[in-house]
């Protein structure tokens, strides 16, 4: 993870301090271990030519006009957080981390909306938007993560059976486009049917068609009365389907899980939670369903409560408790931290596929044969209510993993389903997503790829790029780079 910095890449780095000031630029030796890699399990650290922390929209324009003139790849930066690899560095390429631009610029209460820059955290928007009586329901598990992240993978999380994942809450954005131009996309609006939609093109496209500089999204009000279920029930099958009667009821969850023994006790065990389930109830159950009400009156909730268990007591549950509310959102933070619980235990690989919600027990029955058949453990928790099916991975033969990840994926997409739900594809699911997706539509999202970023400065290495089994830094182009970094102007400041 070391090298020496070239006299042509000492340049870059001049040119790159010129910027945004020596301070916000690392180089060489001096690049935080923390921003050469995300939290994927499997995606190698890497360490860039420089990793460059701007602090407004004409900084970033600056920063990729340079990029497109020298044909630099560059990689955009969030807080890290994501599990596909997205972040991860090219060898040869700039980062570009956003934390520096986390400035909330407008919270409006009469429309409902909030302005802020890519690099406000959840948590930092949470804070701010609690005393308007508003929130942002996004919740991918991670209050840490950072605005601009969740909108490059479209981020759900558990909120998402009853507010949608990030594109149903994104209203425009403020883009810099491969070669620095600024677009605005959208408004504080909530309907338009005025040509493309630009803004949902972005979202979810990890970076590689442009960076966000801006996002408006809508808010909702923040709820006042919270209720948490936990219902075991003996065999994984009746978990699915005691949904029906919860789905089609008047009753909409704010959250509704499955989680499997396994992972129910590395997750109460790494959070050393106490839910009040008696031992006998716990060896007898293959699965649990967690379902979080949420109402703006205690009458309103208690009634929801009622019929929500009473539902799952006819549906097969073995027992039914209703959680205090220290103990109901001690679980649900340790559920968000179900993936730091699995890779304490040693899991190799996180799937996050998705199939339409009626054939999550047929897919989880297929992963667990397939498991079997590969030599492999699997353990896991989703969202339950919208198909989303989270596993842990235990193979540490790293092509013995591959084998059963290409047989999972192609049996979630013969299901319906596709290979990534929420976290993205990022490096690690690329090979998979390339080989399993209709050829037709590839070309099609390549040409797009070809109007946002000619030269393919954005995001080398993952989604769509063919070339993720070639060295860091291949080459991008042509002009005056091929490969390496030939800027032919000593002086920085020309190149801007």
């Amino acid at each position: 993870m070391t090298r020496a910095v070239t006299r042509d890449a000492s340049r870059v780095v001049a040119a790159l301090e010129h910027i945004v000031g020596a301070p916000h630029v690392r180089y060489g030796l001096g690049v935080p271990e923390a921003d050469t890699h995300d939290e994927s399990l499997t995606a190698g650290a890497v360490v860039p030519l420089a990793v460059v922390r701007p602090a407004r929209t004409d900084e970033v324009c600056r920063i990729l006009a340079l990029a497109e003139e020298a044909r630099l790849p560059v990689v955009a930066r969030g807080s890290g957080t994501g599990l596909s690899g997205g972040a991860r560095p090219v060898h040869d390429g700039i980062v570009v981390a956003f934390d520096r631009m986390d400035r909330i610029v407008d919270i409006d209460e009469r429309d409902q909306v909030v302005v802020a820059q890519p690099g406000v955290t959840l948590g930092q928007l949470d804070d701010a938007l609690r005393p308007h009586g508003l929130f942002y329901p996004v919740y991918p598990g991670e209050m840490s993560a950072s605005l601009g992240g969740t909108v490059a993978t479209n981020a759900g999380g558990m909120r998402a059976i009853r507010y949608g994942v990030t594109r149903h809450h994104v209203l425009g954005l403020e883009l810099v486009l491969a070669g620095g131009q600024v677009v605005r996309t959208g408004g504080r609006y909530v309907k338009s049917s005025s040509g493309y939609d630009l803004t949902q093109l972005v979202v979810g496209s990890e970076g590689t068609l442009a960076f966000v500089t801006e996002v408006t999204v809508k808010l909702t009000p923040r709820p006042s009365h919270i209720s948490t279920l936990l219902a075991p029930f003996a065999r994984l099958e009746q978990v699915a389907e005691a949904l029906a009667p919860i789905v089609e009821s008047r009753v909409v969850p704010q959250v509704l899980e499955y989680i499997d023994a396994v992972a129910m006790d590395g997750i109460v065990r790494a959070a050393d939670l106490d839910l009040g389930v008696p031992a006998e109830v716990r060896a007898a159950t293959s699965a649990y369903l967690v379902i979080v009400l949420e109402g703006r009156d205690p009458a309103g909730i208690d009634a929801d409560t009622e019929l929500t268990a009473t539902a799952l007591g006819e549906r097969g549950a073995l027992d039914v408790y209703v959680l205090p509310p220290g103990a109901g959102a001690a679980l649900i933070a340790a559920r968000e931290r179900a993936f730091y619980a699995a890779k304490a235990v040693g899991a190799d690989d996180l799937v996050d596929a998705v199939v339409p919600r009626g054939r999550v027990p047929a897919f989880l029955a297929e992963a667990g044969r397939l498991a079997e058949e590969h030599g492999t453990l699997v353990s896991g928790c989703g969202h339950v209510g919208d198909g989303n099916v989270h596993l842990s991975v235990f193979q540490p033969d790293a092509a013995a993993r591959r084998r059963f990840l290409r047989a999972l994926f192609d049996a979630a997409t013969r299901t319906g389903g596709a290979v990534s739900g929420e976290h993205g594809i990022g490096t690690d699911k690329q090979p998979y997503f390339l080989d399993l997706e209709d050829p037709e539509k590839l070309a099609l999202m390549r040409r797009v790829k070809a109007a946002f970023d000619p030269f393919g400065i954005l995001g080398p290495g993952r989604l769509l790029d063919a070339r993720h089994g070639e060295p860091d830094g291949a080459a991008l182009g042509t002009g005056r780079r091929a490969h390496g970094l030939l800027i032919e102007d000593p002086d920085p400041r020309t190149v801007l």
